[in-house]
């Protein structure tokens, strides 16, 4: 069954003067990838990996090219043009892609950036693109994670109480403030955790493993943070409890000790700013953390 918006895997039925059909489907029947596109050598029983849309006549069609988003993706893009139909967004396909004004969390200006869910309407069977992202992500969980699960997070938008996250791209989270030392951009996609799925079912997210039975010691979440923030940690033995406590769920003493650990080991060296992971130099130039 052909996916619309999406990678599908297909054989080249025949060649033409301006390209292959591919083997399609009784909803669609053969579909053609134009001349363009055709990977040289190319012949009929092969199959190709191609991506499955609608040209600018509204003609189903193939392409090798990949969009920066599918069907069933947020991203963040920007607007090209506004026209009657809405606004169009640039998503690296000839075709630009339609968010209807019906579908804008607020009226789209030529230029900007949105983050925005890529599906496929049921009435037109045409991609068009949702800034409205609540139709498409649950609000609170059922049982579908755990404390201290590891999640990919997309920053989706800012919230006097921190920042709303995306959350496996199926749920609704928040990254509260004391939980960053930084605040991340719209659309920028990063790793978490799951800190707390609280009574009413939402999630509460943190940028660190929580200290449990089933993890590591202290120690290693301290190597972890500083293999996912490009090997600095902005804490000192000077930095205050609170601060430690909301990074990592551990008290001065335990993080003392910790950083102790690894400084002994030679994993870390210690700065008035921060903790940096130390780089070993290998032999040929080479660098390892």
């Amino acid at each position: 069954m052909i996916q619309i918006g999406t990678m599908n895997r297909l054989r080249v039925l025949r060649k033409v003067d301006f390209g292959v059909y591919l083997e399609g489907d009784e909803r669609w029947g053969d579909i053609l990838l134009p001349m363009r596109y055709v990977p040289s050598g190319a012949d009929i029983g092969d199959v190709l990996e191609v991506f499955v849309c609608f040209d600018s006549e509204d003609r189903i069609i193939a392409m090798t090219e990949q969009p920066k988003a599918m069907v069933g993706d947020f991203a963040l893009l920007q607007v090209v043009a506004v026209s009657r139909a809405g606004a169009f967004l640039d998503w690296g396909l000839p075709k630009d892609l339609l968010v209807p004004f019906a579908e804008q969390q607020q009226k789209m200006q030529q230029g900007e950036y949105y983050l925005v869910a890529v599906y496929v309407d049921e009435a037109s069977e045409r991609i068009v693109a949702s800034s409205r992202l609540d139709q498409f992500l649950f609000d609170a969980s059922e049982g579908d994670f755990e404390e201290g699960e590891a999640v990919s997070l997309i920053a989706a938008g800012k919230t006097p109480l921190g920042v709303k996250m995306i959350v496996n791209g199926s749920h609704w989270g928040l990254l509260h403030r004391q939980e960053q030392l930084r605040e991340p951009a719209i659309g920028e996609r990063i790793c978490g955790f799951i800190r707390r799925i609280r009574p009413d079912g939402k999630i509460d997210l943190c940028l660190h493993r929580l200290p449990s039975e089933k993890t590591r010691d202290a120690a290693d979440m301290l190597l972890d943070y500083l293999a996912a923030h490009e090997g600095f940690l902005p804490l000192t033995d000077k930095s205050p409890p609170d601060a430690i406590d909301r990074l990592f769920a551990i008290s001065k003493g335990q993080f003392k000790k910790a950083v102790g650990a690894l400084y002994k080991r030679r994993k870390i060296t210690l700065h008035e700013d921060g903790i940096r992971l130390r780089r070993v130099w290998r032999s040929g130039g080479r660098m390892r953390g």
